[in-house]
């Protein structure tokens, strides 16, 4: 049996926007991240080891918000991947970082269709 230790635990954004990245692209339905450059208003699927620029971490009284900008494959339920991705996320987020207050934010910035 593991034992507690006691003290804290300090994680940082970074690393909560590389859990919430990665349980991202292991959600049905999740193409990958998005990237939007503003200048131009176009949207860049991201690369696997870019994951952390289509997310977002900020803090608001005290809740953890996560915003994640994602492409979805074309067809599927929207809403059903939203909820599958929001609960991943915040699993994760629980058992890694040992977070309880998250805010899952999903922003869907376009369909690809499947190869």
């Amino acid at each position: 049996m593991a034992q507690a230790v006691p003290g804290g635990l300090k994680v940082s954004n970074d690393c909560i926007a590389d859990l919430a990245g990665y349980a991202a692209l292991e959600c049905y339905g999740v193409t990958g991240m998005a990237a939007t450059d503003e200048q131009e208003g176009v949207v860049r699927l991201l690369p696997t080891y870019r994951l952390r620029r289509g997310v977002g971490v900020s803090t608001r009284e005290g809740t953890v918000v996560i915003d994640l900008h994602v492409i979805v494959e074309q067809g599927v339920n929207m809403a059903s991947v939203s909820a599958n991705l929001t609960s991943a996320v915040k699993f994760l987020l629980r058992q890694i970082a040992e977070l309880d207050d998250v805010d899952v934010r999903i922003h869907v910035e376009g369909m690809r269709t499947s190869r």
